[in-house]
């Protein structure tokens, strides 16, 4: 299954600077609990500062699932919170929501 999500971040250059930087040293563990959560790929682009991120995963993968199994990890604990500091929720979301799931519009694939 293929998601789509947005995020914002602080328009702030060095900020954004930062963003990037991190995501050139992503932790291990933040890598193993991706995969151990069933995201078996993910891409996150950048234009300003708009994130937009792709995830591939299993078909069992939940959302649900995910945030309980970060909220278990310590060590996405302590990622989160370091990444919260670049981050700029999107207006529209609910409290604490960071990255806000698209809505597909078109699909050269499948349209006719």
């Amino acid at each position: 299954m293929r998601y789509c999500l947005a995020l914002d971040l602080q328009p702030d250059p060095a900020l954004i600077a930062g963003y990037e930087d991190w995501h050139t040293k992503v932790w291990p563990e933040i890598k193993q609990s991706l995969y151990e959560s069933g995201i078996f790929d993910m891409e996150i682009y950048r234009v300003e500062n708009r994130l937009f991120m792709i995830m591939e995963t299993a078909p069992e993968f939940t959302f649900e699932n995910k945030a309980a199994l970060d909220d278990s990890n310590e060590m996405v604990q302590k990622w989160e919170t370091m990444m919260s500091q670049f981050q700029l929720p999107i207006p529209g979301g609910k409290p604490g929501e960071k990255w806000r799931l698209m809505d597909r519009i078109f699909s050269l694939t499948q349209s006719k």
